[in-house]
């Protein structure tokens, strides 16, 4: 008989327990199943269900991705957004505990995106199987409903007519760069001048209304509203309408002189009949040359 050492007998306590796989004899450590992790792979495949290929379809006129069934949304490359996009086309993922996933590098121009996923899965006997793969995304070309109305040039909505009755332009030269600058024609389908102004076309009304809004804050101006019926289905009950907003401009600009009638010049203070415009925003600011008195001429009170 042997007799081990206190210290020999703690060694060999604290060395992890081995057993033999049922299926290869190999020594692994306990587990639920008594099956080494290659022979649960021979048996079990965590990742049945799940497609390793799938289509994403992209717009190449505005550059988004399709979210099915119809909103398209701006993502870029081996973005956080285009990630989660990729998820949601993979069906089997509610299954499994996803532990991992990221982007595996392809070129710009292959038009495959591969997404590298990690999960997890309880299987024989309450073990945990852990398993990588990589699912690759076809990109296809598909035209958003909106570029293709942008392209087809005559289907629209609803028209946003800017008028100014004046010799010159010097409104509707400020009026383009106010414009530019906060971006409030990007959603037109096209932009048309005509003699005294231009048209907006839009594909929806409210993108209409936004831009009546936002001529109403800039500039004094008046707006009539009028709608065309274009067809009707009387199954459904449902109307289509083309709807027209004209916006006129205050025929007045900087460094204009007005002649103010008598009774509203005594309402702006005593002012002088004849006035000089030194501003144009939401109201025509006016000073009177004899006296330097100023006053503001509300859009409403114009009118």
């Amino acid at each position: 008989m042997e007799y081990l050492s206190s210290s020999e007998a703690a060694e060999r306590d604290s060395e992890p327990q081995r057993i033999l796989c049922c299926q290869c004899g190999a020594a692994i450590e306990p587990n639920a199943a008594n099956t080494c992790v290659a022979c649960l792979r021979t048996q079990v495949d965590i990742t049945e269900g799940i497609p390793k290929q799938a289509n994403l379809y992209f717009c190449k006129g505005c550059e988004r991705y399709l979210q099915p069934p119809a909103t398209w949304v701006a993502c870029s490359l081996e973005s956080r957004e285009l990630l989660a996009l990729c998820l949601r086309r993979l069906k089997g993922l509610s299954r499994v505990h996803m532990v991992d996933a990221g982007f595996v590098w392809t070129e710009p121009h292959s038009r495959r995106i591969k997404v590298k996923l990690t999960i997890q899965k309880e299987v024989l006997s309450s073990a945990i199987l852990q398993q990588v793969f990589v699912v690759e995304y076809v990109v296809q070309h598909q035209m958003c409903e909106e570029c293709h109305r942008r392209n087809a040039q005559d289907f629209w909505r609803a028209v946003v007519q800017v008028r100014q009755k004046v010799s010159h332009k010097k409104t509707f030269l400020y009026l383009e760069q106010l414009l530019l600058k906060h971006r409030a024609h990007v959603s037109a389908l096209r932009i048309r001048e005509t003699r005294d102004g231009m048209d907006f076309y839009y594909s929806q009304k409210q993108d209409a209304r936004k831009l009546v809004d936002f001529l109403s804050t800039v500039v004094p101006c008046r707006t009539k509203t009028s709608q065309e019926l274009v067809s009707h289905d009387i199954h459904n009950n449902t109307y289509q309408y083309k709807h027209t907003f004209s916006v006129e401009i205050a025929p007045v600009c900087k460094n204009d002189i007005v002649c103010l009638p008598l009774k509203l010049a005594h309402s702006l203070g005593n002012l002088h009949q004849l006035a000089l415009c030194t501003r144009v925003t939401t109201a025509l600011h006016l000073i009177d040359p004899s006296t330097l008195r100023v006053a503001d001429l509300s859009s409403a009170l114009f009118w």
